[in-house]
């Protein structure tokens, strides 16, 4: 019996080696997708006080509140290392920091004047860029005012 089966014909190996080609292109330059926004009232409320701690610069009440966050699975917009710190955001009934978080982004326009201050958002462009994860960083939104 002869099979249905077309041949893989060499425009197909083309096209697919194109697209890619153009997949690993874009991840290289760190392009992330578009963000979807999110407004401070839809945010747990949790997620408000953990706003008015980095507002406030702190004192935050995890150690690794204000660490870097690296974007290494580039679901953020490409910056440079060192451009977004994370905060916790708690989550109610678990003792452990859970999966929430606020993703700061702060191109700095000065540098920081006081050692030992993690971030300071009036030293970042238009007072910095905030996200929010819900899920471990699996996806992200911006957070709008």
């Amino acid at each position: 019996m002869r099979s249905l089966r077309r041949p893989f014909g060499a425009w197909r190996w083309a096209a697919l080696i194109a697209a890619a080609t153009l997949s690993a292109l874009v991840l290289a330059r760190g392009e992330a997708p578009s963000l979807s926004g999110i407004h401070i009232s839809e945010l747990p409320p949790e997620a408000g006080q953990t706003l008015q701690l980095i507002r406030r610069g702190g004192p935050y009440p995890h150690d690794r509140d204000g660490i870097t966050f690296n974007n290494y699975e580039k679901r953020l917009p490409a910056a440079r290392r060192g451009h977004y710190s994370e905060y916790t955001v708690m989550t109610p009934g678990i003792r452990h920091r859970g999966a929430r978080r606020i993703v700061v982004g702060c191109e700095r326009v000065r540098p920081q004047p006081q050692p030992g201050r993690k971030l300071w958002l009036e030293h970042c462009r238009n007072g910095g860029e905030f996200y929010y994860t819900a899920d471990h960083y699996r996806s992200f939104r911006r957070i709008v005012e």
